[in-house]
């Protein structure tokens, strides 16, 4: 295709041949594709090499270029290059330069930290958990059973969601939820025996499930499916096993607040001082100085709550507890990160605003909830 075909070039856009052998002047887009040099501008370099076009810039003091001053240019005291007037356009000149203050303003703009979700939205959204949380948690303890349930739910819709649209994994949702379901309710009223009976009968339904299917990746899907079923609803079972306890609904409270000031430390701490990564090729925006905000905001928190809250709980216990926490918290949300990064998605959800999906709000809780289950158990019993 020639450049005829390409349609007119715009004004002003001619092209400078440098000096050579029959060649001296400019050289418009037109005169090229008649015969004066090749035809296709982006053509092969080859075929360019002896003539390459260059753009035209103002070059004012320099004999026969465009920009000179000709007193026959109307424009600059006289008529000037040809071609220039033609147009009735100059080139466009460079930009007038940024006064001083405006660059120290634009770089301290530039320089300021800013937060990487809508901050007044995740705000508003946490304080709305929060009052279900509380309200199902003190009044009627079956209630935050059910908050639970629903929670494992909606996680492991998006997790197989995401499964079949990045990796084209098919994960049974409908054995898998069944399944959750009755892993949170067993756990809460058979203890750990139960939660245990409830996984098993959970995975040896989705290998029948997926039966009905085609061979194709069946091993590839039944293992997604074991995983995300050991993920979500059987991490989220030592919830209810805390919850099972006399003073249950004070250890669900405590482990709540551990991990949330947990990720609130690390978040405040990292984003005002954070300067080397923890795990650049996880997650580039955590710190080491956040770890250390989580581990010393979970600490004091941790012997607050022991102190306060649990039956018999001791201070120094509570260090322990709060900087387990710390640990696990942050494990778990680089866990998600790595599967996020596979997956090549930024958040496994869009249902909470300024907070991604469901997941990504259980990232830090379900490897957690484990940890502190068998420490306060460890540390005051069963209850």
């Amino acid at each position: 295709m020639t450049d005829s075909t390409q349609g007119a070039p715009p004004p002003g856009a001619e092209y400078w041949s440098p000096p050579g052998p029959g060649r001296a002047g400019p050289v418009s887009s037109a005169q090229r594709s008649d015969g004066a040099g090749p035809a296709r501008l982006g053509g092969d370099l080859a075929a360019t090499s002896q003539t390459r076009p260059m753009p035209m810039v103002p070059s004012p003091g320099v004999p026969g270029r465009p920009g000179d001053s000709d007193p026959r240019d109307p424009r600059s005291g006289g008529a000037g290059n040809s071609d220039v007037g033609r147009d009735g356009e100059r080139a466009q000149a460079e930009p007038p330069p940024v006064p001083a203050a405006g660059r120290r303003e634009g770089a301290r703009s530039g320089g300021k930290k800013r937060a990487g979700r809508d901050l007044p939205a995740a705000i508003g959204v946490g304080l709305g958990l929060g009052v279900v949380i509380a309200a199902s948690l003190f009044v009627y303890k079956p209630a935050f059973v059910g908050v639970v349930v629903v929670a494992v739910v909606v996680g492991l819709w998006e997790l197989t969601s995401r499964l079949a649209e990045r990796k084209d994994i098919r994960v049974p949702l409908v054995p898998l939820a069944v399944g959750g379901t009755a892993m949170v309710v067993a756990g809460y009223a058979r203890g750990a025996e139960g939660a245990w009976v409830a996984m098993a009968l959970t995975a040896l339904a989705v290998l029948v499930w997926r039966m009905t299917d085609s061979a194709e990746q069946y091993l590839r899907d039944v293992t997604a499916a074991v995983f995300a079923a050991f993920y979500v609803p059987f991490l989220a079972t030592f919830v209810a096993l805390m919850l099972a306890a006399d003073d249950g609904a004070w250890r669900v409270l405590t482990f709540l607040l551990l991990t949330v000031v947990s990720d609130t430390g690390a978040y405040a701490v990292g984003w005002r001082f954070g300067s080397h990564k923890l795990a650049p090729r996880i997650s580039p925006g955590k710190t080491r100085e956040g770890l250390l905000g989580a581990v010393v905001f979970a600490m004091a928190a941790g012997a607050l709550c022991a102190h306060f809250l649990i039956d018999d709980g001791i201070w120094w216990q509570g260090l322990v507890l709060g900087f387990a926490v710390a640990v696990t918290a942050t494990l778990g949300d680089l866990g998600e990160s790595m599967m996020k990064r596979d997956l090549g998605i930024k958040d496994m959800g869009t249902l909470l605003p300024g907070h991604g999906g469901i997941m990504d709000r259980l990232d830090s809780l379900l490897p957690t909830a484990p940890v502190v289950w068998l420490l306060l158990v460890v540390f005051v019993g069963s209850g």
